[in-house]
């Protein structure tokens, strides 16, 4: 069986401090795991992966494929694997997935351990966001949002819903607790999730007990005072808020 690991390029830390340059390829990315997210040089999109494709949402909600050279500053793969599957019906929340994917976890004494979902369903909306390229260094994340974020919202619609956790302790490396992509079944819409309604649906729950960490070696990269950033700004580009 492969090894159930979580790869990760950078920390959430340096990309909320504005590290958004190239480390790896998108090439390279996709020999470590064929389910994750994470974003583009620049903050080109959002980044969704699914089934050992790369797609990149703009800031219209459209979603492309991603091309194998495209820069990768920030992102978390890993290999789904036959997992606990579990039936979800009438979630009207993200808050409700989120309590439902919890207490599955929890059952199986997971919660310190990192995690990977995909929930394939009906959806009756999605509230999600994405972003265009910002070429800057040292801007945070949260003023490259305000300059190219927008939002939109999809009705119903069929897709997959790209879940990671981390557990709280971990929070910086990565975003405590959990973060969704969603991207429909004809890979034409997509994008960062703030929200969620679904109407059914199913599922697979990946336990993850390793991770590999993959830094950016130019010296740029020690130059950010990564501790320095803010737990707040870092919810608040999350959540949206």
């Amino acid at each position: 069986m492969r090894d159930n690991k979580m790869y990760q390029v950078s920390t959430l830390q340096a990309l909320v401090l504005g590290y958004t340059r190239k480390v790896i390829t998108v090439k390279e990315l996709l020999k470590h795991g064929d389910i994750g997210l994470g974003t583009f040089e620049g903050v080109g999109g959002e980044m969704i992966v699914v089934d050992g494709k790369c797609y990149c949402a703009t800031n219209d909600g459209s979603v492309t494929e991603a091309a194998l050279d495209t820069g990768v500053p920030f992102a978390a793969v890993t290999h789904l694997i036959e997992g606990k599957v579990i039936s979800l019906e009438n979630m009207a929340s993200i808050d409700k997935v989120k309590d439902c994917l919890n207490l599955a976890i929890e059952e199986d004494f997971g919660l310190n351990s990192m995690h990977v979902v995909r929930i394939d369903g009906n959806f009756k909306k999605v509230s999600a966001r994405s972003e265009k390229e910002f070429k800057a260094h040292h801007v945070s994340l949260k003023k490259i949002l305000d300059k190219s974020q927008k939002d939109f919202f999809f009705e119903n619609v069929e897709g997959t819903l790209v879940c990671i956790y981390f557990p709280d302790y971990m929070d910086g490396i990565n975003a405590a607790g959990w973060h969704f992509h969603f991207i429909s079944k004809d890979h034409t819409k997509g994008g960062h999730v703030f929200d969620v309604e679904i109407i059914d649906g199913f599922a697979t729950i990946n336990k993850i007990a390793l991770l590999e960490m993959q830094l950016p070696i130019e010296p740029a990269f020690d130059t950010y005072a990564l501790k320095s950033a803010s737990k707040n700004e870092i919810k608040e580009v999350e959540q949206g808020k």
